[in-house]
């Protein structure tokens, strides 16, 4: 099987180690940035020097592909329509061009179901976008799934929070000990660990997975325990909350993974780890 990973970031660059295992599979990467050409290297059959919005950098990367990862991450927020949107529209314009792509597996975000007040949310909840760049979120979504037919399926899986190995939760949140924050914490929030991107993405190939899934652990703890659990067990002074300055975070729901569960994957870590 030859599999294309756009975007070799964190979530990319983990897919492609795990793929590179995998003798039945003929990998080939992108990077926007060529010094990273030389580590791309050691596991992919191909790399490519390439951005969204080059258009006939992702026709050469797309060439005899039969399924398509996109994972790509903007490094700033003025970037999203660059980084996000712009590569859609270019890809969906250009895979006509390439019938023998039977997938497209994208990793998006659950912050587009938007602040609810922290009530359960699952795929068939309509996205209420907060802000600007998860309005052009979910407007990816929507090119991408524009794009399915009888030989393409798209797969959207929409990640919580992400952590693990190089990102972990200390890494994240040591910054902010004993420091005052806006609010009360008392918004849900919804994780997963890089190990569970990694094995989803590859289960939604295997069985050829169409359609959104949310990609969550059971965890669902408000921001406050979170951070509190964080900071404690690392003998951290903890947050205080200020309850008379609004958040301004832009996601507030229980998201929902029974529907990746009912397809038959199993997390491989259910809990969050501390």
């Amino acid at each position: 099987m030859k599999i294309a990973i756009i975007g070799c970031g964190y979530v990319g660059y983990a897919m492609s180690k795990y793929w590179q295992t995998n003798s039945n599979i003929n990998l080939t990467v992108t990077t926007t940035n060529s010094d990273r050409v030389s580590q791309l290297e050691t596991l992919a059959n191909q790399v490519i020097v390439t951005t969204g919005n080059d258009v006939e950098g992702l026709k050469s990367v797309l060439k005899n592909q039969d399924v398509v990862l996109l994972t790509v991450g903007a490094k700033s927020q003025d970037q999203y329509e660059e980084v996000y949107l712009n590569t859609a529209k270019n890809l969906v314009s250009i895979f006509p061009e390439f019938p023998n792509i039977h997938q497209l597996i994208y990793t998006g975000s659950h912050s587009i179901y938007g602040d609810r007040n922290g009530v359960w949310v699952d795929e068939e909840t309509p996205p209420a976008p907060a802000n600007r760049n998860n309005q052009i979120l979910r407007k990816t979504e929507d090119i991408l799934l524009s794009a399915e037919n009888e030989n393409l399926r798209v797969c959207i899986l929409r990640l919580g929070g992400i952590y693990g190995t190089g990102r972990e939760l200390l890494k994240i949140f040591n910054k902010i000990a004993g420091t005052t924050r806006p609010g009360n914490g008392e918004e849900i929030s919804n994780w997963i660990h890089l190990d569970d991107i990694i094995g989803c993405i590859d289960f939604a190939r295997q069985h050829r997975l169409q359609g959104i899934y949310n990609l969550v652990d059971d965890s669902h703890f408000t921001k406050r325990e979170l951070i509190e659990n964080v900071l404690t067990k690392n003998n951290l002074p903890n947050v205080i909350w200020d309850i008379t300055t609004k958040s301004n975070r832009p996601i507030n729901a229980w998201v929902s993974n029974q529907k990746i569960k009912d397809a038959g994957y199993q997390l491989i870590h259910p809990q969050i780890i501390f």
